[in-house]
């Protein structure tokens, strides 16, 4: 039997803990990716959710983002929630000025585009590939996908209210990223589906 993978959590800012709780639960091994050199030793790695303006300003201070990119370029599955979206799209509406991303998903996402903090909410979200009922899925203070590019498909939208239609989940190749946080709910189907391709099964 081989090794379960080891999969990364970029530590930098955000619900660190709470991901790797739900990745240890699922029997793979983790370890918290603070520098570059610790990226050659994951088979995969989560960006977590924060504030993505905070995030992005600590990888360039901690001489992380050119690497990042760089492993991302050459196929290290990556999984980003809420800002961590943020950080893997190539293109952002409503950021600050200076603000860069790891990119490598082809996509335009608007920063805080359901609200306020004060605006969080849940919806049911089916994801395309995920097998049973939607996920309950938790908005704070999300990004949505405005649009993407030909290479990227878009795996779960929110399917109900004045937000129905919004592209809210993404998959381009090796990359994954959702608005929501599947770390705080309790449903682990999300990060399983990451695992299956780290594991190149999925």
């Amino acid at each position: 039997m081989s090794a379960p993978p080891t999969i990364g959590v970029l530590a930098l800012q955000g619900d660190i803990a709470e991901h790797l709780r739900v990745l240890g639960g699922l029997g793979v091994r983790t370890r918290s990716v603070l520098r570059a050199d610790q990226l050659d030793d994951v088979d995969g790695l989560i960006i977590p959710g924060g504030e993505s303006t905070t995030m992005s300003k600590l990888a360039v201070r901690y001489d992380l983002m050119d690497p990042l990119r760089k492993h991302v370029g050459e196929g290290l599955p990556v999984y980003g929630t809420c800002a961590g979206m943020i950080m893997l799209a190539d293109r952002i509406l409503d950021g600050t000025a200076d603000q860069q991303t790891v990119g490598g998903i082809d996509m335009t996402v608007r920063r805080n585009a359901f609200g306020r903090q004060s605006e969080s909410f849940e919806a049911q979200v089916g994801i395309d590939g995920l097998a049973g009922d939607p996920v309950e899925a938790l908005f704070i203070r999300a990004p949505w996908v405005e649009s993407i590019g030909t290479d990227t498909v878009a795996i779960g939208q929110v399917s109900s209210g004045d937000r129905a239609g919004r592209i809210v989940a993404v998959r381009q190749g090796s990359l994954l990223a959702t608005s929501f946080h599947p770390e705080l709910t309790g449903d682990a189907r999300i990060h399983g589906l990451f695992v299956d391709m780290v594991k190149g099964q999925a």
